[in-house]
Parts: structure tokens; sequence; C-alpha cells
């Protein structure tokens, strides 16, 4: 038998389905993300906002925090994406966010990391091929401290209806041979 046959495809992470979430889950989710200048300056001035505090460092250094905040709503789309993977890979569609609150500032050099929590689950009375999900996030810094958090309720496909995708995949043959 040849090494290169001896290989097996190893499925990767495909995300959760609707049947996939318990009420009281908690999700640590994996990836923080340190926030640069660049993400600060490009956010803010790609969603056109003007406040000051963002992007005018001299006038930030006016404020009680003495430098730019980080822009609330990065924060928002940072701790959304942050937990993609571990609840909405599989999304049908987001249907909103409740409660945003923003109670600690976040400053350039701050690492940011997050968590989430199961609170509700119930099935769709309109589309049979999802369910909705509602979570608590949490996103808080390097320090521990919670930074944003938000209620965010989802629509995520059901067992057996998530589309299917061609599976497109060239000849493994040019793949090296297992070192043995």
């Amino acid at each position: 038998m040849s090494e290169a046959s001896e290989s097996r495809v190893v499925p990767g992470w495909t995300g959760r389905l609707y049947e996939d979430f318990a009420v009281g889950d908690v999700y640590y989710h994996p990836f923080g993300k340190t926030v640069t200048e660049t993400d600060n300056q490009w956010f803010t001035l790609l969603t056109q906002n003007v406040a000051k505090t963002h992007v005018d460092a001299h006038f930030a250094e006016q404020t009680e925090f003495g430098r730019p905040l980080v822009n609330s709503t990065f924060l928002l789309a940072l701790v959304t994406g942050q937990s993609t993977i571990d609840l909405s890979m599989n999304v049908f569609a987001n249907l909103g966010w409740d409660e945003v609150r923003m109670p600690h500032p976040v400053f350039v050099g701050d690492t940011i990391y997050s968590r989430s929590k199961v609170l509700e689950l119930r099935a769709s009375a309109s589309r049979p091929g999802v369910g909705l999900v509602t979570v608590a996030s949490e996103g808080f810094n390097q320090d521990g401290a919670i930074v944003i958090s938000y209620r965010r309720t989802f629509m995520v496909y059901r067992q057996g209806h998530l589309p299917a995708v061609d599976d497109v995949r060239p000849d493994e043959s040019s793949l090296p041979d297992v070192a043995r």
C-alpha cells in the first residue's frame, strides 16, 4: 500500500446547528484581538463617524481619558465576529442586538476576548428549517474588565436544512508523501 493511500481526510469544524445548542451553555470564544490604531482609524473613517474622540489624539488628550477611545461600534462588530465560530457559522439571518452596553473604555493596545451564554431557544413559526437562538455576549479586556455586553438573537439552520455546497477539491496526488 502506498503511503499516500494511508492519508485520511479529516473534516474541519463546520459550526453548530440549532439542535446543538442548549439553554445555559457558555462559550468562551477562542480568539482574542489586540486593537491597533489602524483598526480604530479605519473602522471610524469607513463608517463616517466624525467623533473627535476616536480620530483626533490632540482633542482626546484634553478629555478625562487622555487618549483616543476605540470606536464602540467596532467593539460590537469585533465581539460579534469573535462569537461566530461558536454560535453563528450556520446562520440564516441575524435578527438584532438588544441591551448593548459599554461599561468600560477601550484603548489602542487593549486585547479583547469574548464569551456568550445561551439564554433562549425556540423553533421558528414561519421557517421550519431554522430555529431562533438568543444569547448574552460579553467582550472583556486583558485584565478581565467587561468592555461590552449585549443580547443577540439570530436564526440558525436546523439539522437536515443547511444548504449543501458543492465540494470542489483538487486531486491529492500533489501533496507530499507521509514521512515515516
